[in-house]
């Protein structure tokens, strides 16, 4: 069964490769937390992003701190 190509707009790199499951979830990643700002938890302010996996950063205050890999729990 061919996956529609609309649905997996950021995973169309790796076409057939891989299996469905594991481009699912890089697509379910990839278009859902991983361009999403966040709220920063000193400043309030939604500028939180990404440095590395796991690492967050305010673009507002500066204050760095350690969540989940590809998006802030509190």
């Amino acid at each position: 069964m061919k996956m529609p190509k609309e649905k997996m707009k950021t995973v169309k790199r790796f076409g057939p490769r891989y299996g469905t499951k594991p481009r699912r979830r890089t697509n379910e990643i990839e278009s859902g937390y991983m361009g999403r700002k966040y709220k920063c938890s000193k400043c309030g302010a939604l500028k939180v992003k990404r440095v590395a996996a796991g690492i967050w950063q305010c673009g507002k205050c500066n204050f760095k701190f350690a969540s989940h890999a590809y998006r802030v729990v509190k």
